[in-house]
């Protein structure tokens, strides 16, 4: 299958992203051809995101596991990915679940683990799970 070329430029600043439903387009198009391995983990440590009962940020990471079928994801085009959700309000829940679900729609793993960690605010840490495949 031909890929087609990346939205992204290939060196310089990276766009800022519009929204995660236009960055998942990103995964999806820079998504590249699964070189025979079984596992790839990508750890996110400077995750942010709103909270959408406060408004205020909310700081963590993001660990992503999964097995390949076909294809990869791309480093940078996960990067800009995940910065789509620093002005985006959601729950730390349905971000593991939302994250999880675009990069299946991006390369369809046979498998996929993603750990959403929020830090401590208010005396509370926060962990999610979404588990496809």
């Amino acid at each position: 299958m031909p890929r087609a070329e990346s939205p992204l430029p290939r060196t310089g600043p990276l766009p800022r992203p519009l929204n995660p439903t236009a960055a998942r387009e990103y995964l999806k198009a820079d998504a590249f051809p699964a070189p025979g391995v079984q596992t790839v983990t990508l750890t996110a440590t400077e995750f942010t995101s709103i909270c959408p009962r406060t408004g205020q940020p909310d700081f963590g990471s993001v660990i992503i596991e999964y097995t390949p079928r076909e294809r990869c994801l791309e480093s940078r085009s996960l990067k800009v990915y995940l910065w789509s959700y620093r002005d985006e309000g959601a729950f730390c829940e349905s971000l593991a679940a939302r994250i999880a679900d675009d990069i299946v729609y991006a390369i369809q793993p046979q498998a996929l683990r993603v750990q959403v960690n929020q830090n401590v605010r208010g005396g509370i840490a926060l962990l999610a799970v979404a588990v496809r495949g």
